[in-house]
């Protein structure tokens, strides 16, 4: 099987469209982001999360998106779109008042290094983690010294960035990003990015106890 519905939502919106459909792995953080912004933006009622197989051969998901990536989400109108970018932008738009994507911060460029210095540090990380899926003679020891070293890195700017006031702002896209990739760091082998960076170690702390967090938690 290369599809299983982890949760149904039983409804549909008021035109009598068809629900949204979001193609997932439990463990991929871009995925996870995508499953945050459904509970944050309150769509359970409109969009089913399906469990995908992904990385075998001649998995039914390929028929649906021909990329096999994961986050996928087809949309009321039956079109489908990918990358977690997009799909938590498209649904953070859908009732026409973005909690996480303000218009007015694609301008606010002290906010977008923020953002994209957390999606380049979730991205190095999951380099990591895909190099270690490898089987052992076929891992890089280049790459993960290498993606090690910068992940460290990183989390000693934002252990830095934790007393700039947008770290203290209402959790944003950025905010999402970075305590995504630092619990999946923690939970698949990595290690713990906020180990003897206290301020940094707070702030995961009480982002861990956003029940968007809490509900999506990798098993």
């Amino acid at each position: 099987m290369g599809i299983s519905r982890i949760s149904v939502h039983i409804g549909e919106p008021a035109d009598g469209s068809l629900n949204m459909k979001l193609y997932v792995t439990l463990t991929s953080p871009y995925a996870r982001l995508a499953r945050i912004l459904v509970i944050e933006k309150a769509l359970e009622h409109r969009v089913e999360v399906i469990a995908a197989k992904t990385r075998i051969a001649d998995s039914p998901y390929y028929q649906i998106n021909p990329s096999g990536r994961v986050p996928y989400l087809i949309d009321d109108s039956g079109v489908g779109m990918e990358d977690s970018q997009l799909i938590c932008a498209y649904l953070d738009n859908l009732d026409g008042k973005p909690r996480f994507h303000d218009p007015q911060r694609q301008t606010d460029w002290a906010y977008q290094r923020l953002e994209f210095a957390a999606r380049n540090m979730c991205e190095g990380i999951c380099v990591w983690i895909r190099e270690m899926a490898r089987p052992a003679a076929e891992r890089s020891p280049t790459v993960l010294a290498h993606e090690t070293a910068r992940a460290r890195r990183m989390a000693d700017v934002f252990e830095d960035r934790m007393t700039d006031p947008l770290m203290a702002a209402a959790p944003s896209m950025a905010h999402l990003i970075l305590a995504v990739a630092l619990d999946v760091a923690a939970k698949r082998g990595f290690g713990d990015l906020t180990v003897d960076r206290p301020r940094l170690a707070a702030w995961m702390r009480s982002m861990c106890e956003l029940p968007s967090m809490q509900k999506t938690a990798p098993p």
